[in-house]
């Protein structure tokens, strides 16, 4: 099997230098910056993207505002600024308060930075880690060689190792996957610009869904589970996701096929208890009116963009973290 031989970000020479993902499958390429507006810019354009890579960005453009100016007030307004990127993926909000606890704690201001870059890369390298778990841990999910349907984009683009990428691909190597059909994932394609990106990456047998194809495979029997990733997950185990997951959840439902999420436990929210909690973030109206800068529609029609929707915790087969899979009633501590 092929080395992967890309990364969503690395941190290195004082700068973070992140693939912008805007611009895959076509283009790769690579943006280096120290300006941590620059990130929280990249952020919010989805140039960086998926709930542990924003969270990992967040800690390093944190830090990066404290190379020069590492003044209470300068964290504050970096710290709020980064916060307000993405509302619905909790990594952001964890990571922001792993930094700030490390900013409150350091009794030396003059090398604060240097504290703060090492609690950057610590999260870093336990994403990896994490991502490497649920992987093994997602194993267990297989009964016999399967199909699997996926949403939306659960890679190392989104987390450094994938997090129900990491379940496939590892599902994979060990001759449980046979082949992984990915949901186009509209209005911006994740699944066909990002997820077919990674399988034909990793030289995983797949093929490109539209959204709307997926209740056909069900009728056909042709979908043995279903998985995918989550921005935010509820201490009752309710699930936001990107739009389109619901749908997935209820066909599976009906049709008596498994449906599992994998999240590192950083994506547990246990502040809330049920999915009407959780803010959706609602984005422009222009990426259903137009793609790729080109106009397919009316700029003037009215349009509902949520970026995600949710899942109750009823619907999901397991949750798949690194301590392990866990099934219904969930209980997180």
């Amino acid at each position: 099997m092929k080395k992967r031989n890309y990364f969503a970000l690395a941190f290195e020479d004082d700068s973070l230098t992140f693939l912008d993902q805007t611009k895959l499958p076509f283009v790769e390429e690579y943006i280096t910056t120290d300006n941590y507006e620059r990130i929280a810019e990249a952020i919010e354009r989805l140039e960086i993207r998926g709930a542990p890579v924003i969270g990992i960005a967040a800690a390093f453009a944190v830090t990066l505002a404290m190379k020069k100016n590492s003044s209470s007030e300068n964290f504050t307004r970096a710290y709020n600024r980064l916060s307000v990127t993405r509302p619905t993926a909790v990594n952001l909000f964890w990571a922001l308060n792993q930094m700030k606890k490390v900013f409150k704690d350091s009794s030396d201001k003059e090398n604060v930075y240097a504290a703060l870059l090492l609690k950057a890369k610590e999260i870093q390298d336990e994403d990896a880690k994490m991502c490497e778990k649920m992987g093994e841990h997602g194993l267990n999910i297989f009964k016999k060689r399967s199909v699997v349907l996926t949403h939306c984009n659960t890679g190392a683009l989104a987390a450094e190792g994938g997090t129900a990428f990491s379940v496939i691909k590892k599902g994979f190597e060990n001759g449980l996957v046979s082949s992984v059909f990915a949901d186009e994932t509209r209005p911006l394609l994740q699944g066909s610009r990002l997820t077919a990106y990674e399988l034909s990456k990793n030289e995983i047998p797949f093929e490109i869904i539209t959204d709307s194809t997926a209740a056909s495979l069900f009728l056909k029997k042709k979908i043995d589970l279903v998985i995918t990733g989550a921005d935010r997950i509820t201490a009752n185990g309710d699930v936001a996701n990107k739009i389109g997951t619901y749908n997935l959840a209820v066909l599976c439902k009906y049709h008596g096929v498994p449906f599992y999420i994998a999240a590192p436990s950083s994506t547990i929210d246990i502040s809330i208890s049920h999915y009407s909690e959780i803010p959706i973030e609602l984005r422009s109206s222009k990426e259903i009116t137009s793609l790729n800068g080109k106009q397919i529609t009316l700029e003037s029609y009215p349009c509902y963009n949520p970026s995600f929707d949710v899942t109750p915790s009823e619907f999901i087969s397991g949750i798949i973290t690194e301590k392990g899979l866990f099934t219904f009633p969930y209980q997180f501590k």
